[in-house]
């Protein structure tokens, strides 16, 4: 997967996985991570989806309306890449916080809702729920942290309260933090996604 990897100063901090929104890449959430933790590795991930130009983590029949099997796909596909990103750049494969915006957010929930492993924790940004009727693993001693929109079209304030309740009922330990926004990424709430990272 086309990715940049930015060694940080500190190794015993976590790795930042960045997954970008639809349409984005592996440039555009360098920023937030360095609002976050400036001293945390970096690994930004391209999606390897392209919907009408536009790089994407999975498929999707319309909007809101996921392909499943390519989202079970793609996300064995960025579990096993992480494994290879952790061999080849030596960073700790257990301490590994995802910090996902919109398509990115979902990718990185659904690594959640299908590996117990796969991350540390998770700052999801306006993400949804990735897929109904599953039984998550257990996702005790894991920390996440969702922003949402009031007003989000696309992401509606139901959907990311029962995310909340899913990812509670498997052990996780939440924060929700709600902007009376839309689906845009605020600055206010990459601040509340420092502060819960900063309790961590």
């Amino acid at each position: 997967m086309k990715h940049i990897f930015n060694k940080g100063k500190d190794s015993t901090k976590p790795t930042f996985l960045l997954l970008h929104g639809t349409g984005g890449n592996e440039l555009d959430l360098l920023p937030l991570a360095r609002r976050i933790d400036d001293e945390a590795s970096v690994l930004s991930v391209r999606g390897n989806v392209l919907e009408n130009g536009m790089p994407r983590f999975f498929r999707r029949l319309a909007e809101g309306v996921f392909d499943e099997e390519d989202l079970v796909f793609r996300t064995k596909e960025l579990h096993e890449f992480l494994d290879e990103a952790a061999a080849k750049y030596e960073f700790d494969r257990g301490n590994m916080i995802a910090i996902g915006y919109s398509n990115g957010a979902n990718i990185a929930a659904s690594l959640l809702f299908h590996y117990q492993h796969s991350l540390k924790g998770a700052a999801l940004h306006h993400p949804m729920v990735p897929r109904k009727g599953i039984e998550l693993p257990d996702l005790s001693g894991k920390s996440v942290f969702i922003a949402a929109g009031t007003n989000d079209p696309i992401c509606s304030p139901l959907e990311s309260a029962e995310l909340q309740s899913l990812l509670e009922k498997a052990h996780a330990d939440v924060e929700i933090h709600w902007e009376d926004r839309g689906h845009q990424l605020t600055p206010e709430e990459v601040e509340a996604a420092a502060a819960w990272y900063r309790k961590l």
